[in-house]
């Protein structure tokens, strides 16, 4: 059984940060790339960032860029996403998820997808307030 389990959200006050976390199981992690996504209430899904397997490329959307950093840890098949400053529209469910393959090729021109991602966790809830 599949299975990528979030935790790390939590409430926090803007400016300040927090870091998510995602275990893998059942699952080759570690030669899949690995991302993280996002849901408000009543918006899309949004993709904010990939990691390839081996952490070789790095991918982020604009609207996190230089704020958060995706990483991972194959060894233990962990995925990490730290956030700094964060801002109260910065407020969703985050989301893990893996895809192999992954479309690598066109991410920068089409963004992350979730139809790119075949697995995907049950979420961590980030709350930041002003």
């Amino acid at each position: 059984e599949v299975r990528l389990v979030e935790s790390g959200g939590g409430s926090v006050q803007a400016g300040g940060s927090l870091r998510l976390s995602c275990a893998a199981s059942g699952y080759p992690s570690s030669s899949s790339s690995m991302g993280w996504f996002r849901q408000s209430p009543g918006k899309e899904r949004e993709g904010l960032a990939v990691i390839s397997s081996g952490g070789f490329t790095i991918y982020y959307a604009d609207s996190v860029k230089g704020r958060f950093t995706i990483s991972r840890d194959d060894a233990e098949e962990m995925l990490y996403l730290q956030m700094n400053n964060l801002k109260p529209e910065d407020t969703a469910m985050y989301y893990c998820a893996a895809a192999r393959p992954f479309p690598w090729a066109d991410v920068a021109r089409q963004g992350l997808r979730e139809a790119d991602f075949q697995y995907w966790g049950q979420g961590t809830h980030v709350t930041v307030s002003s």
